[in-house]
């Protein structure tokens, strides 16, 4: 089995991948438009920030997994992997401290304006008395938009420095905030009131493009600090750079529209031109720590696909299948048991959704749970039951009348049982 590493992967890693007898192709420097005549032959793909585009997927008939070494999957045509059924994974978390280290530099660095002292030092110019009115981060009240995992540790950091924190998500209740020890904002908009910070935590997907739109940006009080370690297209950039023009806020940003996919290249920015707005080039993630744990992920995921065919941080998988029915088989563990009870459901015209197998000690027996898309009759049931050599017992769960609620057709008790 092939797989195919495109980004920047550390050796000591790699060597983990072949050691699970896999054959690894390692060409960090392969661009995005070459992936898809790259990628046929490899069962799996690792990218940490190339775009995977539906081109990809059709040119990769034996592609089965991709994992993103890095949180979130904008950069992946999920929806395109999930129409051939690619698994796509990702290492959310394993970043986190580092991200979250860069947000709070970020906020030291515009309050203490430190880019522009060093830039004045290298110019041979002393200037203590522009630099020296700072308002401090003590006291001040810091919003967080996003309690994931680097929102969190952007928390604590906030509240070590003796800042109040205000926090945000869909999904923070009150019993979280008071865990936290945080403020609890109702909307991203009351968020962005009480701000002298705000700092930008949030997933890129449908619906938080956009966001942070000019209303929230305006709600922000004069002089507050944006901060967003997250991605550009969370926030209205003609909005942003209109308000920096003319003072109203100052920026501290990781992430930029239409930012390069490759490490060097020229990049022309009109936000980061502008005074007031101090700009990294998308190292959140970029420390030695950071990146081993995510290609320790990443190797754990890829070992799990490869051992077990489990995918741990799958996204694309259904939260909820679409069954109709469960049917609960448990028979005697010999060859083509199973194929004949598919084989009665095909022919049926049901169609198997999912398919769980379970062989209990001694290998003698096994019971196997299968997702049907509709409702078997009694007959099928009898049909299946009647194979009194290989079902010891079956019972068929209505889903729409809840998983404990047997029909009619199916009894509790042996194979050969008639219908009660």
């Amino acid at each position: 089995m092939k797989i195919l590493v495109a980004d920047a992967f550390p050796s000591e890693r790699l060597a983990d991948l072949a050691a699970l007898g896999l054959t690894v192709d390692h060409r960090p420097e392969l661009p995005a438009k070459a992936l898809a005549a790259a990628v046929p032959g490899a069962s799996i793909l690792v990218v940490r920030g190339k775009q995977v585009g539906a081109d990809v997927f059709e040119a990769a008939e034996g592609l089965s997994l991709v994992v993103r070494a890095g949180a979130g999957v904008n950069t992946i045509d999920v929806a395109a992997a999930s129409r051939i059924g690619v698994y796509v994974a990702n290492c959310p978390g394993q970043n986190a401290i580092a991200v979250a280290e860069l947000a709070v530099g970020l906020m030291v660095a515009l309050d203490r304006r430190i880019p522009d002292n060093v830039e004045r030092l290298r110019a041979g110019r002393w200037d203590k008395k522009a630099f020296s009115e700072a308002a401090g981060l003590f006291g001040r009240t810091l919003a967080v938009a996003g309690l994931g995992t680097i929102g969190r540790e952007v928390v604590l950091r906030a509240q070590a420095f003796g800042m109040r924190v205000v926090a945000w998500s869909r999904s923070l209740d009150a019993a979280q905030a008071s865990a936290l020890g945080v403020a609890r904002a109702p909307d991203l908009l009351a968020l962005a009131r009480q701000a002298d910070v705000l700092s930008l935590h949030l997933p890129l997907t449908r619906e938080t493009r956009g966001l942070v739109g000019r209303q929230v940006l305006e709600a922000l009080r004069p002089g507050a600090l944006l901060v967003n370690t997250a991605r550009a297209e969370l926030v209205d950039q003609t909005a942003l750079v209109e308000l920096v023009r003319a003072g109203r806020l100052r920026v501290g940003t990781d992430v930029h529209a239409g930012e390069p996919d490759k490490g060097q290249a020229d990049f022309d920015s009109e936000l980061a031109r502008l005074p007031g707005v101090y700009g990294t080039h998308h190292i959140g993630a970029s420390t030695a720590q950071a990146q081993d744990a995510i290609a320790r992920e990443t190797v754990r995921i890829v070992a799990a696909f490869v051992r077990e065919g489990a995918v741990p941080n799958c996204v694309n998988v259904a939260r909820a299948s679409p069954s109709r029915a469960r049917l609960v088989v448990r028979h005697f563990d010999k060859v083509g048991v199973l194929a004949n009870v598919l084989g009665a459901i095909r022919e049926a015209g049901i169609n198997v959704e999912e398919v769980q197998n379970t062989v209990f000690e001694g290998a003698a027996a096994a019971c196997c749970a299968i997702q049907l898309d509709d409702l078997p009759d009694a007959a099928l049931l009898e049909r299946i039951r009647a194979r009194r050599d290989e079902v010891i017992f079956l019972d068929c769960f209505d889903l729409s009348k809840g998983a404990g609620e047997a029909t009619a057709g199916a009894p509790s008790g042996r194979a050969g049982a008639s219908a009660s």
